[in-house]
């Protein structure tokens, strides 16, 4: 009988026990010290509900749309790479757990599947491609044009990753993270052979992060493809309203679930200030330290219009496949009603609205 996980910690534990501390240890992670990982999830305890009481919530409306696509609730699977560790069917997996309950799929540049794949196998799935721009524009545009004919709708552009990381290898004997031949990133392997045909697909990565990139290959991307680009990695004013000037149709909070550097804000201290710079001029979304639906929820009411999940996801794929993926999935979105049930709103729209429903608490305190 499988064992009963209730919360997204349950299958954090179990997919630890389920996977080798090589592959569990790539998935878990962070740069160096780990702080910003630890703080991604710390950082939304500090703020706190202020609810309304005695609201009819019996029936809470939890759907919205992003990039023109209707979702039945606001969570979204982000990009991560190599989810063949966890199932052999991988990325196809996850995309129809997505599927199953109506909502969207980040495609990693780094998949063990490919577009292709995911297009044949799960063609109505709400799917994005997400792309890093490299310095052989030929490459990418043979990417993109691939995701064009295969049904992707937009593409999550990494542009917080431009030199190698440092990541914290205690989990892989300081050896680093070396996978097997057969678990091949498949989904860029195609459009490699414009750069070096016969390099393997992690070489060819190693040598485009060269801290060269620049927003001008933002400029060169949207005017390949008319499909919306959403920038991934913002965490400032600053840097919200350069992706403004640049065009971008929407932007993601984040810094790369703790995997780059340590000292960074937590993404739900910094969606605050990014959702006021933006000022309704394209969506902003957030990833990182998402574990519970009150975390969700803190997000949307600070101006999310939703969240994208990332380790979770591969903990559910890990301990139960694609059932794994939709029970997570429903967790969260079982805890987000009940959330917004509590705190008196009965729409996503009303959780964007309602002044002052959630604050920081040293905000509050500060009062007493």
């Amino acid at each position: 009988m499988d064992k009963l996980l209730y919360c997204v910690a349950d299958y954090e534990k179990e997919s630890k026990a389920k996977l080798s501390q090589h592959d569990w240890g790539y998935y878990a992670a962070g740069s160096v010290g780990e702080e910003t990982l630890t703080e991604n999830c710390q950082a939304y305890k500090r703020w706190r509900f202020r609810p309304r009481i005695l609201r009819n919530v019996a029936n809470v409306d939890i759907s919205t749309t992003i990039l023109g696509s209707k979702i039945s609730f606001p969570i979204c699977i982000a990009p991560s790479a190599y989810h063949g560790l966890c199932t052999p069917d991988g990325e196809i997996s996850t995309a129809k757990a997505a599927d199953s309950l109506g909502v969207g799929m980040t495609l990693s540049l780094w998949s063990n599947k490919t577009m292709e794949e995911i297009a044949i196998e799960v063609p109505n799935c709400i799917r994005w491609c997400h792309i890093q721009v490299v310095r052989n524009r030929e490459m990418t545009k043979h990417y993109v044009r691939r995701a064009e004919r295969h049904g992707f709708t937009g593409f999550i552009v990494t542009i917080d990753e431009n030199v190698l990381v440092k990541r914290h290898y205690r989990y892989s004997n300081g050896n680093g993270y070396n996978f097997s031949t057969t678990l091949a990133s498949k989904n860029i392997g195609d459009s490699i052979k414009f750069w070096e045909p016969n390099k393997p697909a992690n070489e060819v990565f190693n040598d485009y992060l060269d801290g060269t990139s620049h927003w001008e290959e933002i400029d060169w991307l949207k005017s390949i493809t008319q499909l919306p680009i959403v920038v991934k990695g913002i965490l400032t004013e600053e840097m919200a309203l350069e992706a403004i000037d640049h065009q971008v149709d929407g932007i993601i909070v984040s810094n790369h679930g703790g995997r780059l550097y340590d000292g960074s804000f937590a993404t739900i201290d910094a969606l605050p200030e990014v959702v006021k710079a933006v000022n309704g001029r394209c969506d902003v979304y957030l990833d990182g330290g998402i574990r519970k639906g009150t975390d969700i929820a803190k997000a949307i009411a600070l101006g999310a219009k939703a969240v994208f999940v990332g380790r979770p996801i591969l903990w559910g794929l890990a301990c139960k496949g694609q059932e794994g993926v939709k029970n997570v999935l429903e967790i969260l979105r079982e805890e987000l009603v009940k959330t917004m049930q509590f705190i008196g709103v009965k729409s996503i729209k009303e959780l964007q609205t309602t002044p002052k429903l959630v604050v920081h608490e040293t905000r509050h305190f500060a009062k007493l």
